[in-house]
């Protein structure tokens, strides 16, 4: 071998660190963008450096209350709904790239194990009850949990769990749970209950407030630690079942794992925001094009895309018109055209390849 093969050879990993790094950099900068951009536009605009001021004498003084009116909004009313965007985009899109890993298939998304349509029958029951707050949150949980033991408890047959029988099984308690929310829909009073059931089903961040932060926040960050330390059991359950084995992994007890923390951060989400879809699905095939499938590149990638692009999507719903558009009709309006052109462009270059 020449010195200058030896060189390239040698040099070629620095190569591919350096362009990991800048992509990990753009994504960063990207998501810093988005967080000053939502913070500072709206119907009442404030400087970039108004609000690092605001922000800044808020964390060193928690204690006093803000006063003027450019801090209340800033403290009280966008940075909650930032940070709430931030962990819940974050959230979807590593449980979305956890599930694609685990079933090995790109198209599959938090829905498909009906988690969300079981959270969302928990928010349109405590909604026709007339409760709210805490009570309303904690139905969510259970019934978001309640749908992944049902489907669970279907999809074990002989002692066994078949990738396919989950699936199918995620398709009946999802089609189950959301018979049952419109048959609530049906019931509910429509000069009163109905409307919200709506409109919490829709998505939204408006009712953001430090409350409902600290209420989703731990559990969103429990269900991404855990999925974040199995990360390489990620990427060895992507593998056939035989291999997966053959490494020492435990395919059953390690893919239950992971549905219960994707439970747990499409439960949280769900309770503080309602029903926010595609991002599971089109943030992991983006990033997938362009970090790889590595899931220990895979799954920061996503979180950080994830997160900039719900942000983004906020502020967009919130600033377009003069009534806030729902995210879930944005994020579908947006992400079904995106996720076409993803899908067009992968199986091109396969197909060249």
């Amino acid at each position: 071998m020449s010195a200058a093969s030896e060189g390239q050879a040698a040099g070629q990993p620095t190569w591919r660190w350096t362009r990991s790094t800048l992509t990990f950099v753009i994504l960063v900068a990207l998501l810093l963008v988005s967080l000053a951009v939502s913070v500072c536009v709206g119907r009442y605009a404030v400087p970039v450096d108004r609000a690092i001021a605001i922000i800044w004498q808020s964390l060193h003084d928690p204690t006093a209350m803000p006063e003027a009116i450019d801090e209340r909004i800033v403290w009280l009313v966008r940075v909650p709904r930032v940070i709430l965007a931030v962990v819940c985009g974050a959230g979807l899109a590593i449980s979305g790239a956890a599930l694609q890993g685990v079933f090995r298939n790109p198209l599959v998304s938090p829905q498909v194990l009906g988690i969300s349509q079981g959270a969302a029958f928990g928010g349109a029951l405590a909604i026709s009850a007339g409760i709210w707050g805490f009570p309303l949150l904690a139905l969510v949980f259970v019934f978001g949990l309640s749908a992944l033991a049902l489907v669970g408890a279907i999809a074990r047959i002989d002692g066994r769990t078949q990738i396919v029988t989950v699936i199918l099984s995620g398709m009946v308690v999802g089609a189950l749970f959301s018979a049952f929310v419109s048959l609530l829909q049906y019931f509910a009073d429509p000069n009163s209950s109905l409307p919200a059931i709506v409109y919490w089903l829709l998505g939204s961040f408006a009712t953001a407030t430090w409350e409902r932060v600290l209420i989703a926040t731990p559990g969103i960050v429990v269900g991404l630690i855990v999925l974040w330390s199995l990360r390489f059991r990620l990427n060895v359950l992507s593998l056939d079942e035989a291999e997966a084995k053959s490494l020492g992994a435990r395919p059953d007890l390690e893919r239950w794992l992971i549905f219960a923390m994707v439970a747990l951060v499409v439960g949280a989400q769900v309770a503080v925001s309602g029903i926010v879809g595609w991002i599971g699905l089109v943030i992991p095939h983006a990033c997938r094009l362009i970090v790889g499938h590595d899931h220990r590149k895979l799954l920061p990638a996503s979180a950080l895309l994830g997160a900039a692009y719900l942000v983004t999507i906020d502020t967009l719903a919130r600033t377009l018109t003069a009534a806030e558009i729902p995210l879930g009709v944005l994020t579908a309006i947006v992400g079904a055209p995106v996720f076409a052109l993803l899908i067009r462009q992968h199986y091109r270059e396969k197909g060249a390849g």
